[in-house]
C-alpha cells in the first residue's frame, strides 16, 4: 500500500512539474507598438468592409441635411488619416486636403481609405515602440507619436459608429455584425 502511495506521488510529481516550470515562465509582454498597429489595422478593416460593401447608389445617402453623406464621411476618415500621417512625420499641420472637396466615386473612395490606412500602419510599424515614444510639438500641446496614433484609432472608431448608424436607417446590417451573427448561428 505505501509503495502504491509512493508510486502515485512520484508519478504526481513527475506529470506536474513541467506543467510548474512552464507556470513560473513569465507569459510574453505584449509590445505597446504591436497592439497600437493591431488597433489601427482592427479599424482599417471595419471601414474598409463597409467602404466595399455599402451599395455604391447610397453613397450619397445622408440621414438629415446638415450631416456629412456616407461617402463624405469615408473620405473625411481618409483624409484625416493622411494629416494624422503627417503630424507623425513632423509636417506641419494643416495643409492641403490630399483629395478634392468632392467626395469621388466608391471605386475612389475606397482606394483613398485603403491608402490612408496602409500609410499609417507602415508608419507605425517603422516608427516602432522607439518612434512612438518620441514627441511631436504641435502648435497647442506636445504628444508623443503613440499619442497621435491613439486619437487617430480612437478617430476612426468614431467613425465607424456613425457608419454603422447609416447602415441601420437603410435597413442594412454592418460587414462585422453579419461575420459576427455568422460565427455565433448554430450549424
Amino acid at each position: 500500500m505505501c509503495r502504491t502511495l509512493c508510486l502515485f506521488v512520484l508519478l504526481l510529481l513527475l506529470a506536474t512539474t513541467p506543467l510548474a516550470a512552464t507556470a513560473q515562465q513569465p507569459a510574453p509582454t505584449a509590445n505597446p507598438a504591436d497592439d497600437l498597429l493591431a488597433a489601427w489595422n482592427r479599424e482599417a478593416k471595419k471601414l474598409v468592409d463597409m467602404a466595399e460593401d455599402f451599395p455604391e447608389e447610397k453613397y450619397s445617402y445622408k440621414p438629415t441635411p446638415e450631416v456629412r453623406s456616407f461617402a463624405e464621411q469615408l473620405a473625411h476618415v481618409a483624409e484625416a488619416n493622411l494629416r494624422f500621417a503627417r503630424l507623425s512625420r513632423g509636417e506641419a499641420p494643416g495643409g492641403t486636403p490630399e483629395h478634392s472637396s468632392e467626395a469621388g466615386t466608391k471605386a475612389e473612395i475606397v482606394a483613398l481609405l485603403k491608402k490612408s490606412f496602409a500609410d499609417g500602419a507602415e508608419l507605425i510599424r517603422q516608427a516602432g515602440e522607439t518612434g512612438l515614444n518620441q514627441t511631436i510639438q504641435l502648435p497647442n500641446r506636445t504628444l508623443s507619436r503613440y499619442g497621435l496614433w491613439t486619437a487617430a484609432v480612437v478617430n476612426a472608431a468614431e467613425h465607424y459608429g456613425n457608419l454603422v448608424v447609416y447602415y441601420r436607417l437603410n435597413g442594412l446590417v454592418p460587414p462585422t455584425t453579419r461575420a459576427a451573427q455568422e460565427r455565433h448561428r448554430p450549424r
